[in-house]
């Protein structure tokens, strides 16, 4: 989207820094609760997330002084979010309303202004139009995963639906999706592929928020939405 070509070190240490951030948020208190009887699995998560932590190493050396600076910046905010930051208080990831805000914003600054940083791109008004698509896009990803967590989820950490209802909540998220769409139209230079591009993903996301409720399967989730991401990729190959 911003012809940016052969940016290797951002490429790497994005994509071995997410594994190793991932395993750790998702993994650190099952391996420490159980660290006297560790399972295969869990071995071989562990193994694969210090070879990626090495591979991810390599890679940040590789960066600009200020893209490592911005790298470093959010790993403090996975580590906030996975550890909490006072002792007896929770970690950031149980703040009440703050998750989704997180995790959008980490996604934005890792997939977007990592590369820009990085390619000394200078920070025009489509850069942050794009950021802003992309903030609301994930923030409506987010919310498909709420209404599939509801019930197991704490009540404490007052998640969209949990405070406006999984009615509402869809209804929320058909509003930011048509607001995703129609930022297109601020863009300076209005290209119809990526507009298409943006469209198809709109819709796309939009038939995973209806059909989307709390009694679905973890699939629904960790496997179709989850790849609504690489149907994007896939799309900017083709559109492209």
């Amino acid at each position: 989207m911003f012809d940016i070509e052969n940016d290797n070190a951002t490429l790497g240490f994005t994509f071995f820094g997410i594994i190793v951030s991932y395993n750790f948020v998702k993994y650190h208190a099952l391996a420490r609760a159980q660290k006297s009887r560790l399972t295969v699995q869990l071995k071989a998560i562990f193994i694969m997330s210090l070879f990626s932590l090495f591979a991810a190493s390599y890679y940040f050396f590789q960066l600009q002084r200020n893209t490592q600076i911005m790298g470093f910046v959010f790993l403090i905010i996975t580590l906030l979010y996975t550890l909490p930051v006072f002792p007896n208080k929770r970690n950031a990831r149980n703040w009440a309303g703050f998750k989704i805000y997180i995790v959008a914003l980490c996604w934005v600054g890792v997939t977007l202004f990592l590369p820009i940083i990085n390619n000394h791109l200078p920070y025009s008004r489509y850069v942050f139009l794009v950021a802003m698509q992309r903030f609301l896009l994930l923030f409506v990803l987010i919310l498909i995963f709420e209404i599939v967590d509801l019930k197991s989820d704490d009540p404490h950490l007052k998640t969209v639906p949990q405070q406006i209802g999984v009615e509402k909540t869809k209804l929320v998220g058909f509003a930011l999706l048509f607001l995703f769409v129609v930022l297109e139209f601020l863009s300076i230079d209005l290209k119809v592929q990526f507009f298409l591009l943006k469209c198809c993903l709109a819709f796309t996301t939009l038939l995973f928020l209806i059909f989307v409720n709390e009694s679905r399967s973890r699939y629904y989730t960790s496997f179709w939405v989850e790849s609504i991401p690489m149907i994007w990729w896939i799309l900017i190959l083709v559109f492209s």
